[in-house]
């Protein structure tokens, strides 16, 4: 999208900024400047370097063998965690979920980091179930107004 930046109009926007409905975003298949710059410079060169990478692996060479097997299985960014908790039913009782995830870190269940992530993952949740509260109560209010 556009942006100019003199008017701060943006295209694909309504007028109260927020994104028009069935915005596409990127078009499918675009490819970053960097990316397009790489596949230019390599050209047609790409399956030949990719086997010499392969055939230096099979050689022995340590940093080409890390290279291939790094494609064919990179690490994982994130994996599971299981646990138990609590159900949540109302964002009161986000209380006892988050006793039960600092109970799983600290007898190391799971590590810290996957207790935050698991932790913010509740926080939303627990925001969603508020909200859907709040909308309850006003809706019984406005019916009794």
């Amino acid at each position: 999208m556009n942006t100019d930046r003199n008017s701060g109009a943006k295209s694909g926007r309504n007028p109260d900024g927020t994104f028009a409905v069935g915005n596409p975003g990127k078009p499918k298949g675009s490819r970053h400047r960097a990316t397009k710059a790489i596949e230019e410079l390599l050209g047609e060169q790409t399956e030949c370097l990719t086997q010499k990478a392969v055939d230096l692996a099979l050689e022995g060479d340590t940093t080409a063998l890390r290279l291939c097997l790094e494609r064919i299985a990179p690490p994982r960014k994130d994996s599971p965690v299981q646990f138990d908790l609590p159900p949540m039913k109302s964002a009161n009782d986000a209380v006892e979920v988050a006793q039960a995830i600092l109970q799983a870190v600290s007898d190391g269940e799971i590590t810290p980091m996957e207790g935050a992530a698991v932790m913010a993952l509740v926080e939303t949740y627990r925001r969603t179930l508020e909200t859907t509260e709040l909308e309850q109560r006003i809706k019984e209010l406005e019916k009794t107004l």
